[in-house]
């Protein structure tokens, strides 16, 4: 990987900017202004993201609702000096321009967890996901004992958590349900 930041302190604006000239094959991320270099993903980390995409995906088609999975690549800016690329999200309404590459508006998330990540995942992207009020739901995947991690927004605020391990989970926002999200088919 090439050196991780040209400055000690980034904000989000030149963060992706600098992070838009690295090779395609590296990602960052940016937590308090610091770049956060990521590790390549396990081959169980890649199949559990494509496996929720999928499902994310035919629950937005079986339902009609307005919205787009996307995998990896985009830039959640939680704040001016706070940009995570999470491994999944929805996004709902009016499509966004084809050379965008930052949303501040996802209503899902979803973060496989990794052996170096989990720590982080679980702890300040978690405050700093819900901090966006759009997102009513984080999803935090455990692929390696197929366990969802289900963290909503309720109507007062409050973000509820259900474990998972089989079964539907429902998503409402955006009105969609999620079923068996470790089948390789949907």
């Amino acid at each position: 990987m090439s050196d991780p930041a040209p400055i000690p302190y980034m904000t989000a604006d030149e963060f992706i900017a600098w992070a838009m000239e690295q090779p395609e094959t590296e990602h960052y991320e940016l937590a308090g202004g610091e770049v956060i270099a990521m590790a390549p993903e396990r081959v169980t980390h890649s199949r559990a993201k494509y496996h929720i995409a999928r499902r994310l995906t035919a629950a937005i088609d079986a339902s009609g609702v307005d919205c787009e999975t996307f995998i990896d690549g985009l830039a959640v800016v939680v704040d001016s000096t706070t940009v995570y690329e999470p491994d999944v999200l929805v996004r709902c309404g009016t499509d966004l321009a084809g050379l965008a590459v930052r949303i501040s508006d996802p209503v899902i998330v979803v973060e496989v967890l990794s052996r170096l990540t989990k720590g982080r995942d679980t702890g300040a992207k978690l405050a700093d996901y819900f901090r966006l009020p759009s997102v009513r739901h984080y999803l935090i995947v455990r692929a390696e004992d197929r366990v969802i991690i289900h963290h909503a927004r309720t109507e007062d605020d409050s973000i509820r958590t259900s474990i998972v391990r089989e079964g539907l989970i429902r998503l409402d926002p955006p009105g969609i349900t999620l079923t068996d999200p470790f089948s390789p088919k949907p």
